[in-house]
């Protein structure tokens, strides 16, 4: 027996609900993923703030009908698709289903949406490969230390060099 219209509205709304707290959404193909694989591909996903869900293309359709945000997304509404709801590390959750998709090769990545864009499977592999959240901030926070070291040290040596140069002055009256 098949969903009820009311069951259906359900649906809708939580995919809406989900979508309003999503950063990226990536679609995939995920024909001949067993239930234990989607099981294996939805934990690999959640320490990195993502999910998986797999619903009708209609039901998404309906999800994200009048919200420009996310309605480039049905361009890839087609076959048996599967969405992955990025809400926290973007770079993270790619990889995990990158590192899912190497060991299983049987899913398909599509395209994407960020901030109502929409992504090839190359944009979207390419934020993959940007260093994770908390190695940019190291990165950005070692920047900032060298430029205050380097201040400090030029500041350093201003009294320095006129104590160096004092002393010199000095040397050269007793040489004389």
């Amino acid at each position: 027996m098949g969903r009820t219209l009311e069951d259906k509205k359900q649906i809708v709304a939580r995919l809406q609900e989900n979508l309003s707290d999503t950063v990226m959404a990536v679609v995939i193909d995920y024909h001949g993923l067993t239930v234990a694989e989607i099981t294996e591909l939805r934990n690999k996903l959640r320490p990195a703030g993502a999910q998986c869900k797999i619903t009708k293309n209609t039901l998404m359709r309906r999800a994200i009908q009048g919200d420009d945000n996310w309605e480039p997304l049905s361009d890839w509404l087609s076959d048996s698709s599967a969405f992955l709801l990025i809400k926290d590390d973007l770079g993270g959750a790619i990889k995990a289903y990158q590192t899912f998709q190497k060991a299983t090769k049987k899913t398909e990545l599509r395209g994407g949406v960020m901030d109502g864009q929409p992504l090839s499977k190359e944009e979207i592999k390419a934020i993959g490969d940007l260093p994770s959240q908390e190695v940019l901030i190291a990165q950005i926070a070692g920047a900032i230390n060298s430029v205050t070291a380097k201040v400090a040290v030029g500041i350093n040596e201003v009294p320095a060099s006129l104590a160096r140069a004092l002393q010199a002055h000095a040397d050269s009256d007793k040489a004389a």
